[in-house]
């Protein structure tokens, strides 16, 4: 595998990619290994269907875990300020 900085020759279920962008080539492998372990698991349970398919639902299925992250991060942000508040509240008190 021929890697420089923000370039990488990645496999993607059978086919190879070149990869360029701002990332390390090791972020770059990382994704695409985890892409093909995605569309690896789909043909595993339904081996019929087309490489086209199997790229769509692995796509759907990484959209998913990033809303439930984001949704996750979210909640989190909104607990963190809601713990502030009171403090936020306080101080204000003080300086007025």
């Amino acid at each position: 595998m021929v890697e420089q900085k923000g370039r990488a020759v990645v496999h993607i279920f059978g086919e190879e990619y070149i990869m360029k962008g701002e990332a390390t080539p090791e972020y770059m492998t990382m994704l695409a290994n985890y892409i093909d372990k995605k569309m690896k698991q789909i043909v595993g349970r339904q081996p019929q269907l087309s490489v086209a398919k199997i790229a769509v639902l692995a796509a759907l299925n990484v959209a998913d875990e990033l809303s439930k992250l984001q949704e996750d991060y979210d909640t989190l942000v909104k607990l963190m300020d809601d713990e502030k508040a009171p403090e936020k509240k306080t101080a204000e008190k003080k300086k007025a």
